[in-house]
């Protein structure tokens, strides 16, 4: 909780409204740890500069976002403009491995009331409402296309590959998935080039 609160307030002080990129559910070593989306114990304290005893273990999705975050300009420009969250902000494991909110069809059934509602809360935040972005192209896009009919509120989804997906089976085309995500974040702040 120390942590979150550090984070929130060093990030998001102030009324300004943000494009918001929602991802799929808290993994373990992620967000699982620090309750931060995509922000594993080692980002947290190497590039947002905020110390924890949360341990030194990596997550491959938290690699990915912080790559494309200094790539942007690093955390504290990024975070000025966006705000990552979780479609479902419970995380989930089925023995000892994450498990995906849309992986079990009563899992979904389940929680599906407790999304609304959380979805709704989380967009209320100040979510600028020209667009989502969708953090995975598959089932997480589906059912947030889903959402945002019955909420009504973004007027276009934007999605991208997951960061699990590309660091795991397409690390060599790395590079091009970071110039994809930069620019579609570029394209909401008018910033031309790249900071790599």
């Amino acid at each position: 909780m120390e942590c979150v609160k550090t984070f929130y307030t060093k990030y998001f002080s102030d009324q300004r409204k943000r494009i918001f990129l929602f991802g799929i559910n808290p993994g373990r070593f992620g967000s699982g740890l620090t309750g931060i989306s995509f922000t594993d114990p080692v980002a947290l304290r190497e590039k947002c500069g905020i110390e924890n005893q949360l341990g030194n273990k990596k997550e491959l999705s938290s690699e990915f976002i912080y790559r494309v975050i200094d790539a942007y300009g690093g955390a504290e420009k990024f975070y000025k403009d966006f705000f990552i969250t979780a479609v479902c902000p419970l995380g989930f494991m089925k023995g000892d491995k994450n498990f995906n909110y849309y992986d079990d069809m009563k899992l979904m059934l389940a929680v599906t009331p407790f999304i609304q509602e959380t979805f709704s809360q989380q967009i209320e935040l100040g979510a600028r409402k020209e667009a989502l972005i969708c953090i995975g192209s598959g089932q997480n896009r589906k059912f947030i296309e889903l959402l945002n009919q019955q909420v009504g509120y973004f007027d276009k989804i934007i999605s991208l590959e997951h960061p699990r997906f590309i660091m795991q089976y397409k690390r060599k085309k790395l590079d091009s998935y970071i110039d994809q995500y930069l620019s579609v974040l570029n394209s909401f702040t008018g910033v031309a080039g790249l900071n790599r």
